[in-house]
């Protein structure tokens, strides 16, 4: 479980997150919606380690890890994806994901205690999300659709407990949303999943709980159906969208 308490992040004068609460647990998938410049970005950023928190603590699994650079989180068990895909193009689908894996075993030299190789946990991470057959494949020739699903298997490489998904649909057709879409569901029973996204279709289909920030804040909390349902939602984003 991930547990984010009172986070805060200051610009210079520009207050990008305020006070923000929020729990991830296995098994429940936790979206964030918000326009533009709510501060959704900034939030992956400050629980993955890009960023550190002004103010404010994260706790995985009772541990306080907000001074944990990206590194050390990626190690206690934090993956994320980014809104524009951060793979190695000319590389082998394979050896991207085979590199992360690498990473999380501890590099090159590989504790001799560690009883898969990075090879065994690449090929799984590849199976999980649907892309087992294109291993040799460079990463560059994958179509959109796939390339958002290498990037998860990458995440996975790691052996993450939670998942940040940031915008993974971001340029997606509905060809290439439809299995993302049963990915993200099903690794939700494994994983505590924050998603990003701005299809509302999506959110509401997927979503167990939705966080709306507005202004770096949090507007309202709920199931899928209350937010729906909540008039200052409407008011101050989603409009006529859940109508």
């Amino acid at each position: 479980m991930m547990d984010a308490r009172g986070l805060s992040r200051r610009f210079g004068g520009l207050l990008a997150v305020s006070d923000l609460s929020l729990t991830l647990q296995v098994g429940e998938l936790h979206a964030v919606i918000g326009p533009n410049g709510a501060g959704k970005s900034t939030l992956v950023n400050l629980l993955a380690g890009e960023l550190t928190p002004t103010e404010g603590s994260i706790w995985l699994n009772g541990v306080d890890i907000a001074a944990l650079d990206t590194e050390r989180r990626a190690r206690a068990g934090v993956g994320r994806t980014f809104q524009r895909t951060n793979l190695m193009p000319e590389l082998s689908v394979l050896e991207n994901v085979r590199l992360a894996a690498q990473v999380r075993s501890g590099g090159i030299l590989r504790r001799a205690d560690r009883v898969r190789p990075p090879i065994e946990d690449a090929l799984a991470a590849l199976t999980r999300v649907g892309l087992r057959g294109t291993e040799q494949n460079a990463a560059g020739t994958l179509s959109h659709g796939q390339l958002r699903q290498l990037e998860i298997a990458v995440a996975l490489a790691g052996q993450p407990s939670v998942l940040l998904l940031d915008e993974p649909l971001a340029g997606s057709g509905a060809e290439d949303a439809a299995p993302l879409v049963a990915l993200m569901r099903d690794l939700s029973r494994e994983h505590a999943v924050l998603l990003v996204e701005h299809d509302m279709d999506v959110v509401f289909a997927v979503a167990d709980v939705v966080t709306v920030m507005v202004d770096g804040r949090m507007l309202a909390r709920g199931t899928p159906g209350e937010i729906r349902a909540s008039a200052a939602v409407r008011d101050a984003y989603l409009g006529h969208v859940v109508a």
